[in-house]
């Protein structure tokens, strides 16, 4: 988590000093759910992520210098400087990409799915158990994509987890201003698979609730649908200004910030002390 905050920081960084171009879309805030999530994977176990993807990337292994030489367009990128900011990739790493369009990687997520169940099931591979996880925003929840491959991953038991990361905002778009129903964790049920809601700001919470649905789908038992309630402490992108949100709310989950929280509880429970963390 400390690392995705210091290289989102750097980013913004070397934007603001023009080195860096196009859009940039920063994790600040989000880090329990890269983190909680994928440090729990494989390397031959998939993800797939929306444009917001650098710590995804750098929590599935990508070396911090290969995702930073990609965002500065250079040959020696993860992508040799062709995909930037929102799409990167790594075949070595499993990373299937960021995403540009809203839900986009859902369905690149559940075809990934499909490939672990085949290779069991059709082509008796018996050792693969291969698992993925596909991570969107509250805002891909309200397109089409999202109930036709929750639909898919529920009918043919998937080994998929379904990683909401709602930052109740869309853009500049309020969650509770653009969805009927709010909870998103109750959508899952509705297509026959488990829905669960979990505090997105607290890493142990977060990981806690990925071991199971990660274990479940591991075991074939099918897909789970996890809302990781969060907040992202900088604008949509650095082109953003950030006026549309209540300065109050801003605030509120400043102060629930989930490094400070895990530090403090690191402490508290004689876990590690100050100057360990200082060297972190």
């Amino acid at each position: 988590m400390v690392l995705g905050r210091a290289f989102e920081d750097k980013c913004a960084q070397m934007y603001y000093d023009s080195k860096m171009f196009g859009f940039v879309h920063l994790y600040n805030g989000q880090e329990t759910v890269s983190t909680g999530f994928i440090k729990l994977l494989k390397q031959q176990d998939s993800i797939a992520c929306t444009y917001r993807d650098h710590v995804q990337a750098l929590s599935k292994g990508i070396p911090a210098r290969a995702i930073l030489s990609e965002l500065l367009g250079k040959a020696t990128g993860c992508c040799r400087g062709q995909g930037g900011s929102m799409h990167i990739f790594s075949r070595e790493h499993n990373m299937l990409g960021g995403f540009a369009f809203i839900g986009e990687g859902i369905p690149i997520g559940t075809g990934a799915a499909f490939t672990s169940k085949y290779k069991r099931e059709v082509l008796k591979e018996a050792d693969c158990d291969h698992v993925t996880l596909a991570f969107f925003g509250d805002g891909a929840c309200n397109n089409g994509q999202f109930y036709e491959c929750l639909n898919m991953a529920a009918l043919w038991k998937l080994p998929i987890v379904f990683v909401v990361e709602n930052n109740l905002w869309a853009i500049g778009m309020s969650h509770l201003r653009a969805t009927s129903v709010p909870p998103i964790y109750k959508k899952g049920p509705a297509f026959g698979m488990p829905g669960v809601h979990v505090d997105g700001m607290d890493v142990l919470k977060v990981r806690e609730v990925a071991k199971e649905a990660i274990g479940r789908a591991r075991r074939g038992e099918g897909p789970t649908l996890v809302e990781c309630e969060t907040y992202r402490f900088r604008g949509h992108s650095l082109a953003d200004p950030d006026k549309l949100r209540d300065p109050a709310e801003k605030a509120h989950y400043a102060a629930r910030d989930p490094i400070t929280a895990l530090k403090k509880y690191l402490i508290d429970n004689s876990l590690a002390s100050e100057a360990d963390l200082k060297a972190i």
